[in-house]
């Protein structure tokens, strides 16, 4: 697959990190980056280096952290300032500083844009973007456009909309992607108004859809028929209002509908484990209908379709669920999991294609467990903990905990401290510890640290360092129940754990004591393979 015959490229971490409620820390970013590299997709638009202190952040971290196989990363701005020299703009400069090979720039493209709100003359855009472009372009850096409100902009005044596409193509841009960033457009109208910029420029043209209309995978399919050869999306559609093209639907559309391959082989039934993972660590509860990946994708109830299922999946499915990594399920007779948990199997180094007792009991476990509210999708930890256990190995968990509890004192005009007792067995003997933190758990987390130190000496390399708690019942108010996904590292790797339980605390100590079980065995195998 070449990548550079046509652009698969995500807009997650920058446009659809703009969704109401969503906020990405830095390390998430990093981890979806990962995992979009996995997916395969060609090109990952980073974040905004200059304008957001942590998109800057994330660009510095990338360079030693990220070791990207098949995507590229992307830094994105803007147009120099108006009367002014790119050379000179602090914002370009930091394009520049954030040492990614392509960078991605909006422009106007709309006549009232660049008078109402660029509140400038229509030439001095045009040679804001030439100038932007070229100066990128002499200091190495490859440079895509993004043409922003390019659709309406085109509808009222199409010369000026190809006369932005000609400065950028003039001055050194690989492609100009059209925006439809109002997301107001319709198929017919998209595959007209990409046909005719296609033949009036020659130029390299790309897609960036919003879901303003629900139309926003049409319309970048639609783009992609007129000559189109790069499309941006999110995945989950993720994005301003209703969102942006979702990009997963995208690919796989022209994948498993057009027959044309644009990931790398063997990507594509990653998707929908991927969709997942980024669902959780954006905070978001999957979209059990959405298309290919979703929970209730090719989910089918009994009745109608139970005796034509049974002769011929296909009948009722308008693809195999595996080419996406997702599984059909039958909801009363709940035939799902069973390849989800091979299949994950699979990617943690385990072969359970040739035990099916032992795929059984597991997919049985994990059906339990989802249905108390855990979820493994993006708690790889915990799932493989669960896989160790069940398979038999001996040595999956370090500690056996007796009990804990907490109390936090509040006084007036003084924080609140909390206090935490654990009791446990470890090395054969018992151990009853106390400790303080500024919160619940982080008193739980010095106990079972103090208890377990001197035994084990590595538990002071892992840490902390992510913690996202959802309420999964919300209907019951206080008395619903709380799942906690946490984030731990040793310096060298991290991993994710999930905890579920009738409160917070309780659900993260589940997490904790996972998360460092984890942690610990992976040192202990890594001294063994030494």
């Amino acid at each position: 697959m070449d990548v550079e015959r046509f652009h698969v490229y995500d807009t997650t971490l920058r446009d659809g990190a703009q969704q109401e409620g969503l906020s990405m820390s830095v390390q998430d970013k990093l981890a979806i980056s990962r995992l979009l590299d996995e997916l395969g997709v060609g090109f990952i638009e980073g974040g905004w280096p200059g304008a957001v202190p942590r998109d800057t952040e994330f660009f510095q971290r990338a360079r030693t952290e990220l070791d990207l196989s098949t995507a590229t990363l992307v830094a994105f701005g803007s147009t120099r300032k108006a009367h002014a020299a790119a050379a000179d703009d602090e914002l370009v400069r930091a394009l520049l500083n954030a040492h990614t090979p392509v960078v991605t720039l909006v422009a106007k493209s709309h006549v009232g844009h660049v008078e109402r709100a660029l509140k400038t003359t229509l030439s001095e855009n045009l040679e804001m973007i030439r100038d932007t472009v070229s100066f990128l372009v002499g200091e190495g850096r490859r440079v895509f456009l993004d043409a922003e409100h390019f659709f309406d902009g085109y509808r009222s005044h199409p010369d000026y909309s190809l006369d932005v596409v000609h400065a950028a193509v003039d001055a050194g841009a690989e492609v100009v992607v059209l925006c439809d960033t109002n997301g107001g457009m319709l198929p017919d109208d998209v595959r007209s108004v990409v046909s005719e910029v296609s033949d009036a420029t020659g130029a390299r043209l790309g897609m960036h859809a919003h879901n303003d209309t629900g139309c926003a995978v049409a319309n970048s399919l639609a783009a992609i028929d007129a000559g189109a050869s790069h499309v941006q999306g999110t995945i989950n559609g993720t994005g301003e209002r209703t969102g942006n093209a979702d990009l997963i639907t995208v690919v796989a559309n022209i994948e498993l509908k057009r027959s044309q391959q644009v990931l790398p082989a063997g990507a594509l039934p990653e998707a929908s484990r991927i969709a997942h993972a980024i669902a959780e660590l954006s905070n978001l509860v999957p979209y059990s209908r959405q298309p290919y990946v979703g929970s209730s994708a090719f989910a089918h109830k009994a009745g109608l379709h139970a005796s034509a299922i049974k002769v011929d999946p296909d009948l009722y499915q308008h693809t195999d669920p595996s080419e996406v990594g997702n599984d059909m399920r039958m909801l009363v007779s709940d035939m799902a999991g069973r390849a989800s948990v091979e299949l994950k199997g699979r990617e943690l180094g385990f072969d359970l294609s040739n035990d099916h007792d032992l795929v059984t009991r597991v997919t049985r476990r994990v059906k339990e467990l989802e249905a108390a509210g855990y979820t493994f999708e993006a708690a790889d930890a915990s799932f493989e903990l669960l896989l160790r256990e069940e398979a038999g190995e001996e040595r999956t968990r370090f500690f056996d905990v007796e009990s804990w509890r907490v109390i936090t004192e509040s006084r007036p005009d003084s924080e609140a401290v909390s206090e935490a007792t654990v009791k446990l067995r470890a090395g054969g003997e018992r151990a009853v510890v106390t400790g303080e933190g500024n919160g619940p758990v982080n008193a739980l987390d010095h106990a079972l640290r103090t208890a377990i130190g001197t035994l084990y000496p590595e538990i002071d390399k892992i840490e902390l360092i992510d913690f996202k708690v959802r309420i999964l019942d919300a209907a019951h108010g206080t008395d619903a129940v709380t799942r906690v996904l946490v984030e731990m590292t040793d310096g060298a790797s991290s991993w994710e754990t999930v905890g579920v339980g009738a409160n917070v605390i309780e659900a993260s100590w589940a997490a904790l004591v996972d998360g460092v079980n984890y942690g610990l065995l992976h040192q202990d195998l890594d001294r063994l393979t030494s």
